[in-house]
Parts: structure tokens; sequence; C-alpha cells
């Protein structure tokens, strides 16, 4: 689990990263991030929609694997980005973890978070 400086907190928190962030988009995950400048660290959230999974199971473990994922790969964001990742299929409950690294990894290279 993330620790808690880098989780998004309050009601409006995910306001400014949809309004002034940029997206990028894989196969059946996409990522919309901005540069915080107000913040120390960057912060994650996960949004899985019902249209995903009726089931609460699932969708919160997606939710679980790719925070371990970006926990990870935590040392290489350096910069206080705000990081909404945003899951389109079901799929992603049950790929296997090495795809589903890549993927995020991919992501993040391709927004120029990570090197």
């Amino acid at each position: 689990m993330l620790n808690r400086d880098h989780r998004f907190h309050g009601f409006h928190a995910l306001d400014f990263a949809y309004k002034r962030g940029q997206s990028v988009r894989a196969s059946v995950v996409s990522l919309k991030y901005a540069l915080n400048d107000r913040r120390q660290t960057y912060r994650v959230a996960v949004v899985v929609s019902k249209k995903v999974s009726k089931s609460a199971v699932v969708r919160n473990r997606i939710r679980r694997r790719l925070y371990e994922v970006v926990r990870e790969q935590a040392a290489n964001i350096i910069q206080p980005y705000d990081l909404i990742f945003m899951v389109y299929d079901v799929q992603v409950a049950t790929m296997d973890a090495k795809e589903l690294q890549s993927s995020v990894l991919g992501l993040l290279k391709k927004a120029g978070i990570v090197v």
C-alpha cells in the first residue's frame, strides 16, 4: 500500500489533475497527469468504475495491483506529479504481473515522468 503522503485526500482532490492534466493511454489503462508545484511528492489515484466490473472485490483487486506497480516505481518519480490511472477493462484484474508492470511503466515513460 502507498504511504499516506502519496494518496489523494478530500472531496475535490482530483480536480486539479482533471482540469490541468494531460493524458496518455494504453490498451486497458490510461494515465492523467499534472505537475503540481504546490506539493513535495507525487500523489496517485486509481479510478475503476462499475462499468469495468460490478463486483467491488474485483475493482479493489485492480486498485491494489496498480498501487503496487506504482509503489515499485516510486524511486523513479522525482517530481511532484498528480497521477490518476483510469482502468477501462476488467482484464487488468487477471493479467500477468509483468505485463501490467510493463504497461504502467510504458505510460509513465510516455508521459515523461520516469526515464
